[in-house]
This record gives C-alpha cells, structure tokens and sequence, in this order.
C-alpha cells in the first residue's frame, strides 16, 4: 500500500510524531541476562574480543533483535572503547568493568592525549553498524553511543569505577584548569567519533554521562553540562537531524539542567515519577524510560502494570519506553520477553484498562 510510513516507530517518536504506542528497547539489552551472550562468553572470554571482533559483537548485538525484536538495535561495545585511540590505554575486567593502566593525574599526561582518528582506531565500527542497519532494515533503528567528557575523564582518572570518586573531585577542586583541558580534549575526540557511528549507519545516537549524578547541580554546571554541549553542537553542526539521547544516572535533582545539552531526547531513571518528569522538562522535550530493572524480577502482572503506568504518564507523544538503566544480571529471560510483548499491545491493553 502506497505513503505508509516506513520510517522505524523510535525515529518517529523522536521527531514528535503522536503514536499508538511508544518504541521500545533496553539498555545493556544484549548481555549476561541471555543464555546466548553467556555462551558466547565462554568463546570469547575478554571483554574487548567480543566487542571489537566486528562478527562477534554483530552476533551479540542480534541477539535480543532475533528473540524480542525490539524497536531500538543498539550496538555492543563499551563506553570507554574509544579510550586507546586517544592515547588511554586500558582493559576491560570481567565482572569488574574498565581498569586504566596509567589514571591520568598530570598536566603532561593530559597534554600528550591526540585527537580520534576513528577510521584507524576503531575500524571495527563501522562493519558492525553497517552490518545491523543491514540485517535490521527499517524494522527497527539502530543505536550507536558514546560515554560523555565527564565520566569517560572520571574512568581515565580514577583508573577504574569508584564510589567516592576522589581523585577526579580532588582534580575538579585543586587543578581545575587541568579538568577543563581533560575534558575539552575528550569532548572534541567524542564529537568526532559521534560523527563517525553516525555516517557508518547509526540513526540515533545515546550519550551516557553515567557519572555525572555525583555531581552537585553547581558542579554539574561546571564541569559536566558545558562538555555534552560541545559534543552536541559539533555533532548538530554536520548532523542537524540525527536524534540525540542524553542519559545521566541519578538525575533526579538535575532533570531541568539537562535540557540545555543539547540532547533531542531526555532518559529519565527511575527516581523521578515519568509524569513529574513531563512536569519539569516541559511538554517540548521528549523523554526516554523510566521503569526500574528491578521491576523485571516481578511478576507478569506487576511488569505489565508498571508499563501501562509509565505509558499512561509519558502520554502518546515523543516518548520511547525503556527502562530507567541497564537490565540486571540475573533477570529472567522469559520476562524480558514479556516486557516487549506488552509493550507492544500497550494500545490495546490501555484500551481495555
């Protein structure tokens, strides 16, 4: 039949368009959860190997496409992949995330950094979402992202994951021209390589500022908020239309200064109630989330009201459903499927409630 929109439900949603009901995907939606990826594994003991192997983090990144068939493909790779093109060396421990060899405490360190050149450093890139824009079609979009200034410089400083983040808030405090450096560099090179997914395929783009709810609002205005400024300006001034995602863990206190990145679409976690988040961000801003991963060890009925709940909030318009993070380890497979099922009767479901 002639003029039915073929354009992907989440590119739709991110344009504003009113729906019958929201697209839907996960974050960390290939993963530990899925027997498959755990068997994979076993193959492909080190993190890198899996994600930079081009056929094996397209096969990892298939995995959720072949059993939920999703409305987002989001490619498998890391935050803090781009890191060795810049002059970070660094290995990713199982179990233990992302461990720098030499954290970056000096000026000089910080000086002798060189700009991302993806097509040399990060080849791989390219094949995989080249190969699942071509496997998804116009069936789903395709996803690429990217770590922000902020919390890929707090991995690069503090050398691994923290609870306190000492280091990186002594640095912000005592040294913060040496920061502003840091994260200037990083910001351009993330531009960059944005830029780079986004000609290999990549339809909508998410930045995880995942550190940057440690912040107080004042320090978020610092040192977080004016570098996902400059990576989605330089992004904007090549890529006008590509949607742009901006998700910061724990936000709830920073919801009305993010905005202001430049960010097409707001994730919100679930700290927040999704209708007081339409509330603060303004009926202009879209929004992605909210419900909690812990909500997927429930029940069938209580995964199904939280759904409906958080459709209900968001309302029929610039909405893509998705959890508040990433989905846990441990959470039963049969119940991520049931999370897509419903999601995709939510109108007629909402019909009958």
């Amino acid at each position: 039949m002639s003029g039915v929109d073929k354009t992907p439900l989440l590119l739709r949603a991110a344009r504003g368009e009113k729906l019958e009901r929201p697209p839907v995907w996960m974050m960390r939606q290939a993963g530990r959860y899925m027997k498959a990826y755990r068997d994979i594994r076993e193959k492909y003991p080190n993190f890198r190997d899996r994600s930079e192997i081009p056929e094996v983090a397209i096969e990892i990144s298939l995995q959720p496409w072949k059993a939920f068939r999703p409305d987002g493909v989001i490619m498998f790779s890391d935050i803090v992949t781009p890191l060795p093109g810049l002059g970070i060396e660094m290995t990713i421990a199982e179990g233990k995330g992302p461990v720098i060899n030499s954290p970056l405490r000096t000026k000089e360190q910080i000086e002798a950094l060189y700009p991302l050149e993806p097509e040399e450093s990060l080849p791989f890139i390219r094949t995989i979402l080249e190969s699942l824009c071509s496997e998804v079609k116009d069936q789903a979009a395709v996803l690429g992202f990217v770590g922000a200034p902020w919390t890929l410089a707090a991995y690069a400083v503090e050398g691994k994951g923290s609870k306190t983040y000492s280091n990186i808030k002594k640095m912000a405090f005592s040294e913060p021209a040496m920061l502003h450096q840091l994260l200037s560099k990083l910001a351009d090179s993330l531009a960059t390589y944005v830029c780079y997914q986004i000609d290999c395929g990549a339809q909508v783009v998410q930045m995880f500022d995942s550190w940057a709810g440690q912040l107080c609002p004042q320090d978020y205005e610092t040192f977080a908020l004016p570098y996902q400024q400059q990576v989605f300006r330089k992004v904007k001034e090549t890529h006008p239309d590509t949607p742009l995602i901006l998700l910061v863990s724990g936000s709830a206190g920073l919801l009305e200064r993010m905005p202001p990145s430049g960010a097409d679409i707001i994730s919100v976690d679930w700290t927040v109630d999704m209708a007081d988040a339409r509330r603060r961000l303004g009926k202009d801003m879209k929004v992605q989330g909210n419900i909690d991963p812990g909500v997927l060890f429930g029940s069938h009925e209580v995964i199904r009201d939280r759904i409906l709940d958080t459709i209900r909030k968001a309302g029929n318009q610039g909405h893509i459903l998705n959890l508040g993070h990433g989905v846990l380890v441990g959470t039963p497979e049969d119940n991520v499927r049931y999370f897509f099922e419903t999601a995709k009767q939510a109108d007629q479901l909402l019909t009958i409630a």
